[in-house]
């Protein structure tokens, strides 16, 4: 759970600033492991399955979670408003009552507003 919240908000932070793909814990990310994470968060919130030792998965547990997440990245990104929105988009994905197609859908109007450009 919390390696899924990490990444997903990391890959976020990065798509927002324009990057495709990007490294993170060593590898070279992109949308398809963004998609995977985010996905499995919601799918554990969303049937509040439990962990592995019997810890219930539903919002209050992914907030706690994702809190400590966010206090231990936020250093590490210069852009503080590109990284609350990677937050907020993030908790939106997870939190939704349906699951949205696909993650940079509920972004695309948030950047084409600043209009930030691909690097290449």
């Amino acid at each position: 759970m919390r390696g899924n919240i990490n990444v997903c908000i990391q890959y976020i932070y990065h798509w927002l600033n324009g990057a495709a793909a990007v490294g993170i814990h060593n590898l070279m990310e992109d949308a398809a492991t963004a998609e995977i994470s985010r996905s499995q968060l919601w799918q554990w919130v969303r049937y509040k399955l439990k962990t592995s030792t019997g810890k219930l998965i539903d919002e209050r547990y992914y907030a706690t979670i994702r809190d400590e997440e966010v206090t231990a990245l936020r250093p590490q990104f210069e852009k503080k408003d590109l990284f609350e929105k990677a937050v907020q988009l993030t908790d939106e994905l997870v939190l939704s009552d349906g699951f949205t197609e696909f993650l940079t859908l509920p972004a695309y109007d948030w950047v084409f507003a600043r209009d930030v450009k691909p690097k290449l």
